[in-house]
Formats: structure tokens, C-alpha cells, sequence
């Protein structure tokens, strides 16, 4: 079903049709810098949609409800962390006010998911394959990183233990931005006809 989260009426009438008994929410935007531009969407989205989806799985008595939130929400500094950390608290009130209802709410923190849309990954392999210069925002960038198979796991995971209110935060590997992209640098140059060693390398400042 293709259905806007944040219409209510819409949401409703799917809940009501197919009986969920569990819920993975993923549904937010994500791209940090258009959410600085839109942050009247952002909540609207992240937090307000959330909100909704938490009042309907509580009213049609889904067993189990599980937030995809982001490493961006820890200490926010931009709209589109602090609106996914809403989104968490928004959860967690849920299972709180929830009064003797049975839906377990609960949250899971993803990294970057490594060739996901929005990854650097796909940029860089874009910027070697036409011989360079690779960007970064800063060398000193790090990033958490998971594979698509390990965010998969997780999801399951965090909705299978949750008792009520968690947020799950995985252990993922860290990576320097510079060091993925030396390391991409490396493996893929030669394939495309360039020199590794001549590959440019630029910084373009944080956003």
C-alpha cells in the first residue's frame, strides 16, 4: 500500500484493513541539509507522523512497534537529528502512556548503511570513476558504518528484546571519511585507467 504517514484518516483505514501485529517504522527524511531548508517538514515527518503512528498502533492493539532512528539524534545539531530524536521520545512517552494496552514501543540508532542511497560510497566510486577529485567535507569526519545485512539484524533484534521505551544503540565500527576514501581510492583507480597515487583528493568544508 502506498499510503502518507503523516495522513491519519489514510493510516487508519490501513491499520484497520490489515491488522498489523508488528510495525517497523522507517518512514523520515534524512537528508541532513534539505532538512535545514524544510524544517517545518522535518517535524512534520520525523516527529509529528511518529506521533500518529504511535496513537494508531496503540488503538488497534499491534503488538510491537519499532522506530528506525539514526546516530544523528545523539546530541543533536541539526533539524534532522533533533527531529528523529523526538521521534524517540515521542516512542518512549508511548509506551508510558500506553495505559494497559500491549503495544511495546521501542527505538533502534542505525549508522550509515555502506552503499545505502545518501552513502559516500556511491559518490566516491561516481568521483574516482571519472578521475577524480574526491571530496571530502573534512579529514577529520568519521562516520559509523554498518552493512546492509547487520542493519537488518539489528531491526529484528531490538524489536524481538524490546520490553518498553528502549532505544537500542548497535556497536559500530567507526571509520575516518579520509581513510574510506583512500582506501576506495586504492581499489578502484586502475579499473577506470587512473593512477592511485595521482587520484586528487579535496577538501570542501563541513556543511
Amino acid at each position: 500500500v502506498v499510503a502518507d504517514c503523516r495522513n491519519a484518516e489514510l493510516m487508519d483505514q490501513v491499520f484497520t484493513q490489515y491488522r498489523p501485529e508488528i510495525v517497523f517504522h522507517a518512514a523520515a527524511y534524512k537528508h541532513v541539509p534539505m532538512m535545514e531548508l524544510n524544517p517545518i517538514q522535518a517535524i512534520a515527518n520525523n516527529a509529528l507522523a511518529t506521533a500518529t503512528l504511535a496513537d494508531l498502533a496503540t488503538r488497534h492493539g499491534v503488538e510491537r512497534v519499532c522506530l528506525i532512528s539514526t546516530d544523528k539524534a545523539v546530541n543533536p545539531t541539526n533539524v534532522m537529528g533533533t527531529s528523529k530524536l523526538m521521534g524517540e521520545r515521542l516512542f518512549t512517552a508511548a509506551n508510558s502512556l500506553k495505559m494497559q494496552r500491549r503495544t511495546i514501543f521501542s527505538s533502534t540508532r542505525f549508522g550509515n548503511v555502506l552503499g545505502s542511497r545518501g552513502s559516500v560510497i556511491p559518490i566516491f566510486a561516481r568521483q574516482i570513476a571519472a578521475g577524480g577529485p574526491v571530496t571530502l567535507t573534512d579529514s577529520r569526519m568519521t562516520r559509523f558504518i554498518m552493512t546492509l545485512e547487520e542493519s537488518c539484524r539489528l531491526v529484528l533484534a531490538a524489536a524481538e528484546k524490546a520490553r518498553g521505551g528502549e532505544v537500542f544503540v548497535t556497536k559500530m565500527p567507526v571509520i575516518q571519511i579520509a581513510d574510506l576514501a583512500r582506501v576506495m581510492i586504492d581499489e578502484l583507480a586502475e579499473q577506470h585507467g587512473f593512477s592511485a597515487a595521482r587520484m586528487p583528493v579535496t577538501e570542501i568544508g563541513a556543511k
